[in-house]
């Protein structure tokens, strides 16, 4: 089959024939049909001191992807209302918990101290075929589209970060306008927010933010985040934040504009420790929230569930996705995506 591999340490991947992964004990084997790029994906092609950390090669790498089952092995429930069978549609949680340490055995999977990662410490998805434990699959009803369900790692990001914290009639200050910001300027909007606010650096972000339901976007590096309060007429800051960018000068900015009692939810992640205004946090009593990867599997119920009840969500989700190539044009697929300036880049592997 074809994959897209990680052969040796340095920078590069490789485009090559392989054998095609065989089932095991438990576990599920699946025909990709589309993927997404993800930052991840770029860090390992360049070969960074974090992926030269973390990988082993010769690994194939991806995580984000939508496809179906082709084979199930001896072990995979199939009863009629929830088992596996060939022929069904799905996507796939990337992150593979233990099963056994405290998080995992009080079902809080996604804090699993011993998570393996799709296409970073096992086999991904860049790929004709990948295998993946049977709990790790989330089949999708007919209405999500394979470019759709290629996104659902991304956009359960943005769902558990956006969700973190109730949203209806809150002004919702969102910093950073990729992918995933913009999906949760969606979410905010779906979920009754009063004002959705999106910041970046990025003109065409910010568009795209707007498109998805933002009311008000602000390019941080002409204007001030507190001219939206202004402009919207807020007298207080905003309620709740969520900090997509990870930039040392957004978490600082953002502290400034919170009203007292203000929630933040952090899933942008910093390149280097930095300082913020504690006195402020604590004297404002604003609530910090870190953010990991989805909620196993209550995330993903939420995100099907919204997607099934509302056609403008199906279609503000999907419009992050500005660059579709065929799996053969990999390369063009990861400039485009390291040229900082597009939405969601998608591969096609049908």
């Amino acid at each position: 089959m074809r994959a897209l591999v990680k052969a040796t340490a340095g920078s590069g991947l490789e485009l090559m024939d392989i054998p095609e992964p065989q089932v095991g004990p438990g576990e599920v084997k699946i025909r990709v049909l589309r993927a997404g790029l993800c930052g991840t994906d770029l860090h390992i092609e360049s070969w960074d001191d974090w992926a030269a950390g973390m990988l082993k090669p010769p690994l194939v790498v991806g995580h984000e992807f939508y496809g179906e089952i082709v084979e199930v092995g001896p072990g995979v429930p199939d009863d009629e209302r929830y088992g596996l069978r060939p022929g069904q549609r799905v996507s796939v949680e990337g992150h593979v918990v233990c099963g056994h340490c405290r998080n995992c055995r009080a079902g809080r999977r996604h804090m699993c101290v011993n998570t393996s990662n799709l296409g970073v410490n096992r086999d991904g998805c860049f790929a004709d075929y990948v295998v993946v434990p049977h709990s790790n699959v989330w089949v999708q009803p007919d209405l999500i589209d394979p470019d759709l369900g290629a996104v659902f790692d991304p956009l359960g990001n943005a769902v558990h970060t956006a969700l973190s914290f109730p949203l209806e009639g809150e002004d919702v200050l969102i910093t950073g306008a990729g992918p995933i910001g913009v999906m949760a300027a969606a979410i905010a909007r779906h979920a009754g927010a009063r004002y959705v606010v999106v910041t970046d650096l990025s003109d065409a972000r910010l568009a795209q933010a707007k498109a998805a339901g933002a009311d008000l976007t602000i390019n941080v590096g002409r204007e001030r985040i507190h001219s939206a309060q202004e402009q919207l007429g807020m007298t207080e800051g905003f309620d709740v934040v969520l900090e997509m960018s990870g930039s040392p000068r957004a978490m600082a900015e953002l502290i400034d504009n919170c009203t007292h009692g203000a929630r933040v939810a952090m899933l942008g992640l910093p390149s280097a420790p930095f300082e913020i205004n504690w006195g402020k946090v604590i004297t404002h009593m604003i609530t910090l929230k870190g953010i990991y990867g989805r909620e196993m599997y209550e995330t993903w119920y939420k995100m099907t569930a919204m997607l099934q009840t509302s056609e403008v969500l199906r279609d503000r989700i999907r419009s992050v996705i500005t660059h579709r190539y065929p799996a053969e044009q990999w390369q063009d697929a990861f400039a485009a995506a390291r040229s900082g300036e597009v939405g969601k880049v998608i591969m096609d592997w049908s």
